[in-house]
């Protein structure tokens, strides 16, 4: 009888010190799940340092190692459909070489998967030891504008480490959009999701390479992808500024007839003009967002470009 597989897509940018490091650790939780076949997909993305090389060295001395090495960095989304693409396990899960999504969870998640009959086990962390204090709150605030906006549910805390079913994989894949926001993706798609909470824990080496701007762009992502409601509130932006500035000349023409009061004040007028303009352009740049990620899906460039895989290796 065919054991069951679990394929693990593991996504690493500048990750040279931590791909030994997470296999070893790995390797517990596999040694203790018997019943089950493995495969661990690397996903190099356009590393500068000695990722790839360390992923060749892995692949060489166990089967059970695969990597995909891009011919550039296209980013941890892309590195992640990659990944899943490749997978060929009857589970997938997706997991960060740095040890924040920890190993032994998997067995819990297979666990519930197969006595509760979940498609789905995600992770959510109730902590976010090693964030700054910046990131905790712009993080909380993003959840909370994200669960207003959206009609998808997205769960606060939610990582991209969870274990999901075969049919759920192919759903997932079946959306090949250039702008991915894996989260909500994963949420669109639906299916019965269980969520284990556990507490986030430091890197285990290494830096990360999201910084504050990067996450800023990931949210905005996130807001565009799965929520037009930014478009209605320019409009009504338009719309209130309209009635508040035919409201003000009815005033200075009031004013004016009434008391002889002449117009004047032009500081004040070119702040309100500047005001103005800057609410313009806000709301020119929303519109000019979601026409870009139209622009950018119109294109149907490839969502990434594979240079070398453990394949190469035999030849």
């Amino acid at each position: 009888m065919r054991k069951e597989a679990i394929s693990i897509v593991v996504p690493c940018y500048n990750e040279e010190e931590n791909i030994k490091l997470f296999y070893q650790e790995l390797s517990k939780t596999m040694s203790k799940m018997k019943e089950l076949t493995f495969e661990v997909i690397y996903v190099n993305d356009g590393s500068k340092d000695r990722s790839l090389s360390e992923m060749r060295e892995l692949a060489k001395k166990d089967k059970r190692v695969r990597y995909i090495a891009f011919s550039r960095n296209f980013g941890k989304e892309a590195a992640m459909y990659a990944g899943l693409k490749a997978s060929t396990g009857d589970y997938v899960t997706i997991m960060d070489v740095d040890l924040q999504d920890p190993p032994y969870l998997i067995e819990e998640m297979y666990r519930s998967i197969q006595e509760e009959g979940y498609d789905c086990v995600a992770a959510r962390s109730v902590s976010r030891n090693g964030y700054s204090f910046l990131r905790k709150f712009c993080t909380k605030c993003f959840y909370a504008i994200i669960s207003k906006l959206s009609k998808t549910e997205m769960v606060a805390g939610a990582r991209d480490f969870r274990l999901m079913k075969r049919r759920m994989v192919d759903a997932v894949l079946e959306m090949q959009e250039y702008n991915r926001y894996s989260k909500g993706l994963f949420s669109f798609v639906g299916f019965d999701t269980k969520w284990v909470e556990f507490e986030n824990t430091e890197r285990v080496a290494g830096t990360s390479k999201f910084n504050f701007f990067k996450l800023l762009v990931y949210a905005i992502e996130g807001i565009v992808g799965f929520s037009t409601v930014p478009l209605l509130l320019s409009a009504i932006l338009g719309i209130f500024f309209c009635f508040v500035s035919f409201i003000a000349i009815l005033v200075i023409i009031a004013k004016t007839l009434i008391w002889g009061d002449p117009v004047s004040g032009w500081p004040s007028m070119i702040c309100v003009m500047f005001f103005l303009s800057g609410i313009q352009l806000f709301c020119i740049g929303i519109i000019g967002e979601y026409l870009s990620k139209t622009y950018l899906e119109t294109k149907k460039r490839p969502i990434y470009i594979v240079k070398e895989t453990e394949k190469d290796l035999k030849k």
